[in-house]
């Protein structure tokens, strides 16, 4: 994230560079000479500039989404300096008090030339206040520009992924609050219909209808926005899209007017609580409780994949939420058709070097191979599961492991993106394949032989950049 910083002394640039470092990467921009020199030499990126001249700032490469913060020290008339930064297109621009007295007042005179900045007062920002405040103006920007292209759309689609999961529900609801329509005129799709029971029953109880359909009606859309999911994973049915939002690894090969993905999120859900936070849009309680299921549900109550921004958005959603309706949706998950792949699974499976693998066959639901997967690893002296098995002639993997050891997402891509979509976080990857591509690359295998060859693999990716034992060399 980038910041331009306008000082006119050493201890606010000092001050500043302590707090935004290293998040954003700034520019320090002085009219003293000797003290552009002093700081660089101590190695800040500071350069030595006439602050009220337009073309300073565009030769900084100033954009509407980059963070200007100007000094305010009470000295001088910042009216100059400020219009300069406004004809060079900035737009989110921080005035920050430093010692200066009647803070209100200078706040008062500064906002009556230039309504759209936002004054700060040092004294009383600490770090963590200061990015919270930045990071939330360039969600606000970013939320308001789509929110204008998708404004005179007469139709919009919001398309999930395949078998939705409660973060993709969640977030295709939120979604279409942000951009202020209803079902009629923004509609919540899928290709594949979701079939997990307890999926189900998340739609059931939150009213939540999604809408089957193929590739050949995106066209019929004015707008396509996509969550918690990329182009990619459609296998080229869909190579542009205006807007997609998701929290997997960016993936290549398709065009976005605009996107939001943010990999070190724990859901999608807790992007969308930001972009609903960011432009004080109203919560019901039925969006609440569906996002905060989505969080709950995919970081495994914070045990996997997730960080201090998810909790922050668990704790804003819980007060807004329904726990009753949580409860009933969280009911229990074990059903006699899982517990038959789980046994499947347990007679055909082999464990090695702390890896289980095992080949389930063709099974008539996508969601049993997940579902075995993250059962296995449950178990003692299990750190990896890779479960596969066949859905509509497409090979489907799930792969899970404790999220210390090598990268899931990594090893579906190595050996499974050429010939399908493969892709995953850390602890949790998936590779979906037709059957043929997997067939004409490893052969026609037979279970067992499936087995075998996928365990071979996950074993080979694991050791390789395996530190090796090191020996003591003595010279004499």
């Amino acid at each position: 994230m980038r910041c331009l910083a306008a000082c006119q002394t050493e201890l606010a640039i000092r001050m500043l560079d302590e707090i935004l470092l290293p998040s954003f990467e700034v520019e320090f921009l002085v009219e003293s000479k000797p003290l552009a020199r002093r700081l660089h030499d101590s190695g800040l990126n500071v350069v030595f500039v006439d602050l009220k001249r337009t073309d300073t700032y565009l030769k900084a490469d100033l954009t509407p989404g980059t963070c200007v913060v100007v000094e305010d020290n009470g000295r001088k008339s910042l009216r100059k300096l400020l219009e300069a930064i406004w004809d060079a297109g900035g737009t989110l621009v921080y005035v920050l008090g430093v010692g200066t007295s009647h803070t209100r007042k200078r706040e008062e005179e500064l906002k009556a030339q230039f309504p759209e900045l936002n004054y700060l007062a040092l004294s009383e920002l600490f770090g963590g206040p200061l990015l919270t405040e930045f990071s939330r103006s360039l969600t606000r920007l970013k939320v308001q520009q789509y929110q204008r292209f998708f404004s005179d759309a007469d139709r919009v689609l919001i398309l999930l992924h395949n078998d939705p999961d409660p973060d993709a529900l969640a977030s295709g609801l939120a979604l279409r609050n942000v951009l202020r329509r209803n079902r009629q005129t923004a509609v919540i799709a899928a290709f594949e219909g979701v079939t997990r029971p307890e999926n189900q029953r998340m739609m059931n109880l939150l009213d939540i209808q999604i809408e089957i359909m193929t590739a050949a009606h995106v066209n019929d859309f004015d707008r396509i926005a996509m969550v918690d999911v990329q182009p990619h994973y459609f296998g080229g049915e869909i190579d542009r899209v205006d807007l997609v939002i998701d929290h997997h690894p960016e993936q290549s090969g398709y065009t976005a007017v605009y996107k939001d993905i943010r990999v070190d999120y724990g859901s999608t859900s807790t992007i969308l609580t930001e972009h609903l936070r960011a432009v004080d849009a109203n919560f019901s309680e039925r969006t609440a409780t569906a996002m905060l299921y989505a969080i709950k549900s995919d970081t495994l109550f914070f045990n996997r994949q997730a960080n201090r921004v998810d909790i922050e958005a668990f704790s804003y959603l819980y007060p807004l939420a329904d726990a009753t309706l949580i409860r009933k949706m969280e009911g229990a998950e074990i059903t006699m058709d899982r517990l038959d792949y789980v046994l499947k699974a347990r007679q055909n499976g082999r464990m090695t070097e702390q890896v289980f693998c095992a080949f389930l066959g063709t099974t008539p639901r996508e969601d049993f191979i997940p579902y075995v997967a993250d059962f296995y690893l449950q178990l003692e002296n299990v750190q990896w599961t890779i479960i596969s098995g066949i859905v509509n002639d497409t090979l489907v993997m799930s792969v899970r492991n404790l999220g210390y050891s090598r990268n899931a997402g990594e090893f579906v891509r190595k050996y499974f993106n050429e010939i399908g979509s493969a892709g995953g976080h850390r602890a949790m990857a998936k590779a979906v394949v037709p059957l043929r591509n997997f067939k004409e690359k490893f052969g026609n295998l037979q279970a067992d032989e499936y087995t075998n060859k996928v365990l071979a693999l996950a074993l080979e990716f694991l050791h390789e950049h395996q530190p090796s034992e090191r020996k003591l060399v003595v010279k004499a």
